[in-house]
């Protein structure tokens, strides 16, 4: 054993020296790979930006503190997997500002909701929780059926996101707006330019009131999208007698 440990012991700016050498040899050597490797987190096929009303959608989620009920992480553990669907991958939220991951759930997670329910299911859900789900404590969301969707900025909102890393083409920025309101129009057809710029998206009225593109519509538009762009029937997943 090695016992020249007496002087740091002994000497108290010895120890502190000593003590800022080791963090600062573990801290390169942790923070070092982040210099050189492009990425940390692997590339899932099928994952993308969300669209303007999306993103929108996903804005309000933020805004009402969704997040502070339902977390958005599916933890690879045998219960929750067989509970949620498959656990949650890194690559499904590495577009987030800022991710909805977390382990505090009143209610239940919501990273795979996208399909599970209906638009009117989501619609009288919001309105009035209770008459879906007798039990829920969630208070209800009835103003956002009424109130309009305020996208005058969702350009600005696409190209800051582009700044920290989403990547928004120019093309994607300059057809915000009427991508979102595309989104919300069933008869809108492919020369829209909508799924030429996002792949797979969900178009129809979300709301059931063609007449406005409210909040609702984004809203229940994101709670839709969650969890649906990567197919985990091709994804090679883990072996669940690995779970734990």
């Amino acid at each position: 054993m090695w016992k020249g440990h007496e002087k740091f012991e002994r000497h108290s700016l010895i120890l502190v020296l000593g003590i800022i050498l080791m963090v600062s040899v573990g801290g390169l050597v942790e923070i070092s790979p982040l210099f050189y490797l492009e990425s940390t987190i692997e590339k899932v096929d099928g994952v993308r930006p969300y669209t303007p009303l999306e993103q929108a959608g996903r804005d309000i989620y933020v805004r009402e503190g969704c997040y502070l009920c339902h977390s958005q992480m599916i933890r690879p553990l045998r219960d929750e997997v067989e509970r949620y669907g498959h656990y949650s991958l890194a690559a499904e939220s590495m577009y987030d500002h800022p991710f909805q991951w977390g382990s505090k759930r009143t209610g239940p997670d919501l990273a795979r909701v996208g399909g599970k329910y209906s638009d009117s299911w989501h619609h009288d859900h919001l309105r009035d929780p209770r008459s879906v789900v007798p039990e829920s404590n969630m208070p209800p969301f009835k103003f956002l059926a009424e109130t309009d969707l305020d996208y005058r900025t969702i350009e600005a909102r696409l190209a800051t996101l582009k700044r920290v890393g989403v990547p928004y083409t120019k093309e994607q920025i300059a057809n915000a707006a009427k991508d979102l309101e595309t989104q919300v129009d069933p008869f809108a057809g492919e020369k829209s330019g909508l799924k030429k710029r996002y792949g797979k998206a969900n178009q129809r009225d979300f709301d059931g009131n063609p007449a406005k593109i409210s909040e609702l519509d984004a809203l229940v538009a994101y709670l839709q999208v969650l969890g649906t762009m990567v197919d985990f029937r091709s994804y090679k997943a883990e072996d669940p007698e690995n779970l734990r």
